[in-house]
């Protein structure tokens, strides 16, 4: 029976990052996947291919519609879908492989199956057709989670899928009805846009990303219905149906009337759930909440000492860099250190085009609060280094304390805004003002120049360039 100091299930960012860290720290460390590739849903099913198609479909999207104005001509552009979706799975491939390479680097033992607690320090893993148990001090949690769908629209993966199968299609959609307006299906449904579909998207609030600054779902909305989407606000769905050569979606609208929706697929996407089954939390007493997530303190353990839960399975945004945050964490906590999260400034970013990303407070929960505060914009129309490459639609916002000057949130729709949205990280994180940031020198011309720009606005009310 293998021994180790600590023992990580689930292989996602979370996962194998606590896992990275446990062994640099010299911690005797075990991974357990129930799959056979590691990287969990972000590496397979989830970020990397999903970014992988969406850069695919861009460029396909600019040399049907923009390379002509750059002087390019292309000619008749085609989608080669089987060749779009080799290309992505060998993105996925190349990714997961280096996740094996690090985990052989680092000295960590790598156990395939799932992997269920017998008590707090005894786990089993039962692969395929073998059963093996594991003695450990500690547990880390990373189980991640799965698509969620309510009573109606239950995925039959083949006309009513999920992400997962919205990453492997075999033909572009002639109208792909989204159910659920926030970050996975926005950009799902952006992939299959760009390559010719009709997209409608069906949301039960009256807005996209509402979790957002309603700045930037306004943005957002604005730019997709220009590329076409189509949009059902207030629409409470009751069923969705399979009619064999496509699908047909009945909601109520806003004013309790029923409507019916065709299309030729439906991407359910009304966010994920914490995926915990199979880990016998029963047999060390650990009881889920009501959400289905496991509760822990302020250090990520549970209510058993010595377990602890990470990533999308504990409370917070589903996101795979918090997650890898909170592996880091609890792996130097258990090696004594004192590690630090600032749960207030972990970015938020939709993978559109533009991108759309958000840190700190939105200005309606500033607003909210009581708080006196300013704010200050910048169109991103007004760059030059924007109109040289044509990516002229968006907007930066950072939002101030009127006293203070203490930046309290920005929030942007931009170019390569999930970069950009990182000065606004850093600076905050020292508790920067609107002046710190708009008397840093920005190069010129690049797409940061509207966060200096939108800092000025908020400071003294005097942006240069608008």
């Amino acid at each position: 029976m293998s021994k180790y100091d600590v023992t990580i299930i689930g292989s996602g960012p979370g996962g194998y990052v606590a896992a990275i860290r446990c062994a640099q720290l010299g911690l005797k460390t075990a991974i357990i996947e129930k799959y056979s590739t590691l990287g969990g849903t972000c590496l397979n099913v989830g970020c990397i291919p999903s970014k992988a198609l969406l850069d695919s479909s861009e460029h396909f999207f600019n040399a049907k519609h923009n390379f002509e104005e750059h002087g390019i001509d292309t000619g008749d552009i085609k989608v080669n879908m089987k060749q779009l979706i080799e290309r992505k799975n060998g993105v996925v491939s190349q990714t997961c492989d280096g996740i094996k390479y690090l985990m052989d680097k680092n000295k960590i033992d790598v156990h395939h199956g799932i992997g269920s607690f017998v008590d707090k320090n005894t786990i089993k893993v039962t692969g395929e057709g073998e059963e093996t148990t594991i003695q450990t001090d500690k547990v880390i949690i990373a189980t991640g989670s799965k698509p969620n769908y309510f009573p109606g629209m239950e995925p039959d993966k083949k006309r009513i899928i999920t992400s997962t199968e919205a990453l492997n299609l075999k033909e572009v959609p002639k109208h792909l009805i989204v159910i659920g307006g926030g970050v996975i299906g926005l950009e799902l449904g952006s992939v299959y846009a760009r390559l010719g579909a009709e997209v409608t998207v069906v949301e039960y609030a009256n807005t996209i990303i509402p979790m957002m600054d309603g700045t930037c779902s306004k943005e957002l909305l604005r730019i997709l219905k220009k590329e076409g989407f189509k949009f059902s606000f207030n629409h409470s769905v009751k069923k969705v149906e399979n009619t064999g050569k496509g699908v047909v979606v009945t909601a109520d609208n806003k004013k309790g009337e029923e409507v019916k929706i065709e299309g030729d697929y439906c991407l359910v996407a009304v966010g994920r759930k914490p995926y915990t089954e199979g880990l016998g939390l029963e047999n060390i007493g650990i009881e889920v909440d009501k959400r289905g997530m496991i509760p822990t303190n302020d250090h990520c353990e549970t209510s058993v000492p010595g377990v602890y839960a990470i990533g999308d399975v504990i409370k917070g945004a589903m996101l795979a860099h918090k997650a890898e945050e909170e592996g880091v964490y609890v792996a130097e906590l258990m090696a004594g250190q004192k590690p630090h999260i600032n749960y207030d400034l972990i970015p938020g970013v939709v993978y559109t085009w533009p991108e759309v990303a958000s840190v700190g407070k939105t200005e309606e929960e500033v607003k909210a609060s009581g708080a006196e505060y300013k704010v200050g914009s910048f169109p991103i129309r007004a760059l030059g280094r924007a109109r040289a490459s044509m990516d002229i639609q968006g907007v930066v916002k950072v939002i101030a304390d009127k006293a203070t000057d203490e930046v309290l949130g920005v929030h942007m729709v931009a170019p390569r805004a999930a970069d950009l949205i990182m000065e606004a990280v850093v600076a905050m994180e020292y508790r920067a003002s609107a002046e710190d940031i708009a008397r840093i020198c920005h190069p010129h011309p690049t797409y940061s120049e509207a966060v200096k720009e939108a800092a000025l606005g908020a400071w003294d009310d005097n942006a240069i360039h608008i």
